[in-house]
Order: C-alpha cells, then sequence, then structure tokens
C-alpha cells in the first residue's frame, strides 16, 4: 500500500501546481520555450486554475504491468479523495489540512499535515506552470502537449510527465519515474468538472469508519 500511495502522492504533488513563487529549487538552465510553448502553459495554468470540482476514473499502470482502477475527486482548496478499486485497499482523502492514507483492509492509517506534502499546492487557486522552476521542458504530440518537471530538488532531469489534450490543454495523464528509473502511469478518465460534491467525501477515514466498510 505504501508504494501505491506514494506513486499517487508524487505524481498528484507534482510541480506543475505549483505557484511561480514557491521556489525550493536550485536555478536549472533557462528553458527555451516558443511563443507557442508559452501560450500554452499559459492556457493549462488558466484551465487548472478555473476547476473548483473536478471527479472521475483513474486507471494506474504499475512498472509491472499490473493495472489498477479507482474513483477520485477533488474540490479546490484543499480537498481530495482518490479511492482504489478492489482488491487494491488503498483510500487517501485530504480535507484541507490533514492527508490521510489508509489500508482499508488492514484498518490502518498513516496521517501527514497536508503543509509537508506538496498536495496543499496542488490544490491551489493559483497555479502558473510557465513560471514554475521545476519546469524542466515541453513536448508537442499529436492530440498531446506534454509538460515535463522533476519533484524535488534532488533530480536534475525530468521525473514527472504530464500529458495535456490538444488544443483544449485538459489534463488527461501523468508519469512518474522513481529513483530506480521505473514509471508508473496514471490515465483520468471519464472527467467531470465543476458542480457540488458532498462534504463527507472529504471527511479523514478514522479506524471506526475503516471497521463499517467491506474488506477488499
Amino acid at each position: 500500500m505504501r508504494r501505491i500511495a506514494l506513486a499517487l502522492l508524487v505524481a498528484l504533488a507534482s510541480p506543475l501546481l505549483m505557484g511561480a513563487g514557491d521556489s525550493v529549487f536550485p536555478s536549472l538552465r533557462h528553458v527555451d520555450l516558443s511563443a507557442a510553448d508559452r501560450d500554452a502553459l499559459d492556457a493549462i495554468s488558466a484551465y487548472m486554475n478555473g476547476i473548483t470540482t473536478m471527479k472521475g476514473n483513474f486507471i494506474q499502470v504499475e512498472p509491472s504491468g499490473n493495472v489498477d482502477e479507482g474513483r477520485f475527486y477533488i474540490s479546490k482548496p484543499g480537498r481530495m479523495r482518490f479511492e482504489y478499486a478492489a482488491p487494491v485497499p488503498t483510500l487517501l482523502v485530504a480535507d484541507g489540512s490533514t492527508v490521510a492514507v489508509a489500508n482499508t483492509r488492514l484498518k490502518t492509517i498513516d496521517r501527514y499535515p497536508i503543509f509537508e506534502t506538496p498536495l496543499d499546492v496542488i490544490l491551489s487557486k493559483s497555479i502558473d506552470i510557465r513560471h514554475n522552476p521545476a519546469l524542466v521542458s515541453v513536448e508537442h504530440r499529436a492530440g498531446a502537449f506534454v509538460v515535463n518537471l522533476r519533484a524535488n530538488q534532488a533530480h536534475t532531469r525530468a521525473n514527472i510527465s504530464l500529458v495535456f489534450s490538444a488544443p483544449e490543454y485538459e489534463l488527461r495523464q501523468w508519469t512518474v519515474i522513481d529513483n530506480q528509473g521505473l514509471s508508473t502511469t496514471v490515465a483520468l478518465r471519464d472527467v467531470v468538472s465543476g458542480g457540488n460534491l458532498p462534504a463527507s467525501l472529504f471527511v479523514l477515514p478514522d479506524k471506526a469508519s475503516l471497521a463499517h466498510r467491506p474488506q477488499n
């Protein structure tokens, strides 16, 4: 469970969603961006800043080739929920101040202050990708625009790639490369933006609530 949760946390907490002022990274070489690149990054930032709620399905492809699925919910600012379908027992919930990673089979919960993770940034209202110090490069592909970033200051090369549809510039998937060079890809499906989401989705799980959940 920890490996799955870590991959999800790293992917979702990518520097894509950091504001321009969040400079925890030493300066990289200048990223050569064309006018079209700058326009695309600004359009992506505007798209992300315009999201208040989002929900849908996700598919995760692990380095081994195993495929896991689940549902996700995001309510900005500060709240998210990723729940894996059986048999994976992982549930991840952020309520605006705390992140909880639960194992619904073992009935265990790990909690982290959200400010100790980059998740407080992914759920922020202000995003500026073009001026993000973690930006390494961009790529144009058929029907897609790819943003390559590094996850932390220990990396000098990109280890997170985020794929947006083009020309709509909506987030479609991301790939995370770990320290062993293994990649995990998460693809979003049936995404719906806007609308109301029940506050109960973002209530942190506790052992009492897990006790009443069916075992995966």
